[in-house]
């Protein structure tokens, strides 16, 4: 997913849409969409910070941020109280540490392996032809939720298809998966020294049934944002915002790049 925010006193709008294969360029189009929802003109952005896999691919960007810190920014600023984020993403899982001051203390990631990601989720609900925005409630009507043996994707896609067959329960199925990735996702975590409050972000924060798996593997609450998707773009704006008003507070010149919609460069 793209994501874009803007703010200003408070956000202003904020953007969330499907990548697609041309996510170089894209950056121009999801920034024209939330121009468009804000009724603002491209010049009228003082400031502009890209983050996550794709920040190289936003020409028009003034700054490049890691996700980490970007997100670091974000939850503090919803969640004061913060002190273990856990995002759960398509590619990716990532687990920080931070302060009371937002600042990160320790993180973990796993690899860019579908096991460890939501993309887990997204592959088994393909094979039990769910919706994607079904697998979570139906988890929760599991009675006695099966064992998935394997951590693999392909091993547990074919797991799972088999125990369909069988005649398991879709329910105790859809648990049993969330469990098993929950599993993998608490043994990464607790190499930090996990602190409350926990908060939840990412796609997978929308899934009830991972939420609760999670909750119970680290055996502690956890809590989720309105909205998960854009806690690091918010970060972004944010620390966009902290520059701008540095630079205003000290009198130095701030360099930004020319406000110009167009698509990256293909070479």
């Amino acid at each position: 997913m793209t994501k874009a925010v803007i703010v200003n006193h408070g956000i202003v709008t904020s953007i969330v849409g499907p990548t697609g294969p041309e996510q170089r360029q894209l950056a121009n189009k999801v920034m024209e969409a939330a121009l468009r929802a804000a009724a603002l003109p491209f010049q009228a952005i003082t400031y502009i910070v890209a983050t996550g896999y794709g920040r190289i691919n936003v020409p028009f960007a003034d700054k490049q941020l890691t996700e980490i810190t970007c997100h670091a920014k974000g939850i503090i600023t919803l969640f004061p109280e913060a002190r273990t984020i856990v995002d759960i993403g398509g590619q990716d899982v990532k687990a920080i540490r931070i302060d009371a001051k937002g600042k990160t203390v320790d993180f973990v990631m796993n690899d860019k392996c579908a096991a460890g990601s939501g993309r887990f989720i997204e592959v088994i609900a393909d094979t039990l032809g769910v919706s994607l925005d079904d697998v979570g409630d139906l988890s929760l009507k599991s009675k006695n939720p099966a064992k998935i043996s394997n951590i693999c994707t392909i091993w547990a896609q074919q797991e799972v298809a088999a125990s369909l067959a069988q005649g398991k329960p879709l329910p105790d199925l859809l648990a049993g998966v969330h469990h098993a990735l929950a599993d993998r996702i608490g043994r990464m975590v607790n190499r930090l020294r996990v602190e409350k409050a926990i908060i939840l972000t990412g796609g997978g924060a929308k899934n009830k049934g991972l939420l609760r798996a999670l909750s119970e593997q680290l055996g502690k609450e956890i809590r989720v944002p309105e909205e998960p998707l854009i806690t690091g773009a918010l970060g972004a704006a944010l620390l966009g915002k902290e520059i701008v008003e540095k630079a205003r507070e000290n009198n130095t010149p701030l360099k930004t790049k020319e406000r110009i919609l167009e698509q990256i460069k293909i070479l």
